[in-house]
């Protein structure tokens, strides 16, 4: 369980999203993923099935969210015994939808375990149980039933996203990463973007520009050693792909974070 309260609107943030879904309490967050976004406001769920690179955007404040990363064990099992099948494979890894009145309870529950520690060892895991059923009944179960079967095509893209988060600086191309999903190169490329917004190189690139970011603020580093340290051949590349993403050039974006983080304090 991770509990996330934000009380001061800063710019929008990048983020590395793994399987896990977030109920939101107080607040409202967008989330960008390539060419797709979602919105989450109180009382609703943002529900993410893969590793992915996104953008977050607070747009109401104070923000308030409960999160819970997914088990696929645990799901896979529940869904044995309620022997639900897999749907639609080609739509979105992540959605969004109102939480109905039993799955706030039973997140409510699941949070209140944190004030009866005691408590926590014999029942969270029943209430996490509780919390996925819950969830398989709502508008997003479909998606969580899509992501948690081995052997789909949606299981495979996740594998793969996997892969490219493990190795983001290793050149590969569409053919070799499709080597590794077990799929073809079309096949592939048609439900990575359906499931990501974004085309595997483009995921790649995402990776590439946020891990560039975070070297670039937090150490004594040059722009062109960043480049060659998440894979970039040429620094001239790096330099256009960062500005465009970023609006700025990486030394002058990373003073312009350093500052910004500085005043957040």
């Amino acid at each position: 369980m991770m509990l996330t309260a934000v009380d001061q609107l800063f710019t929008p943030a990048d983020m590395l999203y793994e399987p896990m879904i977030c109920f939101v309490a107080a607040g409202a967050k967008r989330t960008v993923s390539g060419d797709r976004s979602w919105l989450a406001g109180a009382g609703d769920m943002y529900l993410n099935s893969l590793h992915v690179p996104v953008t977050a955007v607070f747009e109401a404040l104070p923000y308030r969210a409960a999160i819970m990363r997914l088990d696929t064990q645990v799901l896979t099992g529940l869904l044995l015994e309620l022997d639900a099948p897999p749907s639609d494979e080609s739509a979105p890894g992540q959605g969004t939808a109102p939480m109905p009145a039993a799955l706030v309870d039973a997140v409510t529950r699941w949070v209140g375990l944190l004030d009866t520690p005691s408590d926590i060892r014999p029942l969270a895991a029943r209430i996490e149980s509780e919390i996925l059923y819950r969830l398989l009944q709502t508008p997003l179960g479909p998606v969580l039933r899509r992501w948690s079967v081995a052997g789909t095509a949606a299981t495979r893209i996740r594998h793969a996203a996997a892969w490219l988060l493990e190795h983001y600086a290793t050149s590969i191309t569409v053919a070799g990463l499709a080597a590794v999903a077990h799929m073809s190169p079309a096949t592939l490329h048609r439900h990575f973007r359906a499931a990501t917004g974004m085309s595997p190189l483009q995921f790649q690139k995402h990776l590439r520009l946020q891990q560039a970011r975070r070297l670039l603020v937090a150490g004594d580093t040059t722009a062109a050693q960043v480049a060659l340290a998440v894979g970039y051949a040429s620094a001239t590349q790096f330099n256009r792909e960062y500005r465009r993403v970023y609006g700025l050039p990486p030394a002058q974006d990373a003073v312009r974070l350093r500052v910004s983080m500085g005043a957040a304090r």
